[in-house]
């Protein structure tokens, strides 16, 4: 009976097989031939250098010498140039007929086509869906995107009661349309879908964006509102003064209502989208944070002079300024104050609390150098536009600081991202009608009962404005 032993076999990644003992023995031979040429090669070289060096120093056409070397070492070197271009632009060599056919070499051009093609031209969108709270509801979104190479760059969660809305953030290609996407989420079972344009801002994942929006408003109390409106998108806000207690703190719908310690009541409506319990737990936690912190205002400064010589300081306004700013009022005439308040004289200076409280906007105040406050001016958030008014004391009237003023405002509207300030005067009012006219910007004007609203849309402005601040703490 034959014995036959078992047989182990080995996996190996490595299948070129192993090199036989006349193959080793060669390999050492063609080392030991080449370490000789290298060691010949040295020799030769010190040779040369030898020779060269004493007809250099001792021969009598030693310059001759060395002029010949350097001819012929730039000779060298532009045959070589000649001679790799030469050889680049004839290619590689063609390939053997009469070798066996491979797997053809890839194409870029070629590579772009087919579904990966729509790759090369994209949109960037953001898509908003109600889904069941079930499992599966999700992939299935998902899936749906996946088959028409949609892809999904981030995505948040926000649990209701009765379901969840998914947000997402995709880049899509341009070939679906807005109806497109929402007929493919449709399609996956989602419903109250909601769909906009997004842009490189809205990649910055949603920590970091409420980080940084947090940050803005523990530096600076007027930067509440645009922190909301920056957290939500477009969105209409309204603050009530004592209206805390009309309403409580919630959502209803399209509607949310955040009551401030204070006593005011912050009400943020947003017609294209409801909000959610938690884009109200955020709103929530900044409210509590500018609350916490209590009024504030960054100190910034810049210097203004004036033709005549004058050196004043522009800078922000807080609570802190009430006095000198009734002590300017007193030196106002009535005729100026009329203009500016639209309104009886003596209720000027009830006005001063509310310009002066940072969390309504911002109030910027030039200083003469005894410290005497000369000029306010005031911006107020509106919604999503705001509103702009200057006061100059008359003494230092056409000077160029309402000007001023009123350039630095409108930079600081930009920065806020707000693009439309406007102004409400009598249509009398040359001295603001000029002012606004020098902004650069498009204007439209209004005219109800000898009123005047002046809007004025400052995008097309924005290289001709001003830095407000040259330096700004913390940012």
């Amino acid at each position: 009976m034959e014995h036959t032993e078992p047989l182990t076999t080995t996996e190996s990644t490595d299948h070129s097989p192993a090199p036989s003992r006349a193959q080793r023995r060669g390999a050492r031979t063609h080392r030991w031939r080449r370490d000789t040429v290298e060691l010949a090669a040295v020799f030769l070289s010190v040779t040369a250098a030898d020779l060269v060096a004493k007809l250099v120093v001792h021969g009598p056409e030693g310059p001759v010498v060395l002029a010949a070397s350097a001819v012929a070492l730039l000779a060298t070197a532009l045959f070589h140039t000649w001679w790799s271009h030469r050889h680049h632009l004839h290619g590689p060599p063609a390939p053997d007929a009469s070798a066996p056919p491979g797997p053809p070499a890839p194409n870029a051009a070629e590579g772009l086509k087919g579904p990966l093609a729509d790759f090369e031209q994209t949109a960037l969108w953001r898509v908003r869906t109600t889904v069941q709270d079930s499992p599966g509801s999700l992939a299935r979104v998902c899936t749906a995107f996946a088959e028409r190479q949609v892809n999904i760059i981030s995505m948040q969660s926000h649990p209701l009661p009765n379901g969840t809305v998914d947000e997402f953030f995709v880049r899509a290609p341009h070939a679906l349309t807005r109806t497109d996407l929402a007929a493919l989420v449709a399609s996956a079972g989602g419903h109250d879908i909601w769909t906009d344009p997004a842009d490189a801002h809205d990649l910055v994942d949603v920590p970091t964006h409420v980080l940084a929006l947090a940050t803005r408003t523990a530096l600076d109390a007027a930067e509440l509102p645009i922190a909301l409106r920056r957290l939500f998108g477009q969105c209409a806000i309204r603050q009530y003064p004592g209206a805390a207690r009309r309403g409580g703190a919630g959502v209803d719908g399209h509607l949310m209502r955040l009551p401030v310690p204070s006593g005011d009541l912050i009400e943020l409506s947003r017609p294209h989208l409801p909000f959610t319990p938690t884009e109200f737990a955020r709103a929530q936690a900044l409210v509590e944070l500018d609350t916490l912190l209590g009024p504030r205002v960054p100190d910034v400064r810049a210097r203004l002079r004036l033709p005549a010589g004058a050196d004043l300081t522009v800078r922000r306004a807080d609570e802190g300024d009430r006095e000198a700013a009734l002590a300017m009022h007193g030196r106002c005439s009535p005729e100026t104050l009329r203009r500016r308040y639209h309104g009886p004289v003596r209720d000027a200076d009830r006005y001063l609390d509310h310009l002066l409280d940072a969390r309504h906007g911002q109030t910027l105040t030039v200083e003469a150098p005894d410290g005497r406050i000369v000029a306010l001016g005031h911006l107020m958030w509106d919604d999503g536009s705001a509103e702009v008014a200057v006061l100059v004391e008359d003494d230092w009237q056409r000077r160029g600081l309402g000007l001023d003023l009123m350039r630095r405002m409108a930079a600081l509207a930009l920065e806020a991202g707000v693009e439309t300030v406007y102004a409400v005067t009598h249509s009398s009012n040359t001295g603001l009608i000029a002012t606004m006219r020098k902004l650069a910007a498009p204007l439209d004007y209004q005219v109800e009962e000898g009123t005047l609203v002046i809007t004025a849309h400052l995008a097309e402005a924005a290289e001709e404005l001003p830095v407000p601040w040259p330096t700004r703490p913390g940012r």
